[in-house]
């Protein structure tokens, strides 16, 4: 099981934060693995990707929760940690229509064109039907859709050059580039 889900879990966490934590997070992914090795699923990959998005979420909040003392020691804001994850995305509208999105429409988005996982696996990482998901996913896509409309409006009205249609690679939507 390791040798085969490894590569696509690493690739999945190396998405989401940066190389030095998603080892640490990949390691407690499959040490979870094992101790529930005898309830895995026949199809262990989408339990894999469930176990280190909570691994992350951990993550998160320790960090949050250490920010919060620094800020408290040092008397002043922290400067919040970038998003490794959206900097692969090499179209910079994307990336910021992306950024603005919330948590769950971004996740539900990635699932679909990053891990390309179809809508029932992407449900059991999230843990919840496939409808419910497909459902997510179509709004999400919308709020995209919007996002990316009003950035290139204010290109337009900024003096930019006019935007040309595109498909966004993955997401099943076109959008100006």
């Amino acid at each position: 099981m390791f040798r085969e889900h490894y590569p696509r879990v690493l690739a999945f966490v190396l998405r989401r934060t940066d190389p030095v934590r998603a080892h640490d997070v990949v390691a407690d992914t499959f040490t979870a693995a094992w101790r529930h090795f005898d309830r895995l699923p026949v199809e262990p990959l989408p339990w894999l990707f469930r176990v280190a998005r909570g691994c992350l979420a951990n993550e998160l909040r320790t960090d949050r929760r250490q920010a919060r003392i620094v800020e408290k020691i040092a008397g002043h804001g922290v400067e919040p940690a970038p998003d490794h994850a959206l900097s692969v995305i090499a179209d910079a509208g994307l990336r910021q229509a992306m950024a603005r999105l919330s948590p769950a429409d971004r996740e539900a988005l990635l699932l679909i064109g990053w891990e390309g996982l179809d809508n029932q696996t992407a449900a059991t990482v999230l843990g919840c039907s496939a409808v419910t998901f497909k459902v997510r996913v179509h709004r999400a896509r919308r709020r995209l859709a919007r996002l990316l409309e009003s950035a290139d409006r204010e290109g337009i009205a900024s003096g930019s050059p006019v935007p040309r249609r595109r498909q966004v690679s993955g997401l099943g939507k076109e959008r100006s580039a």
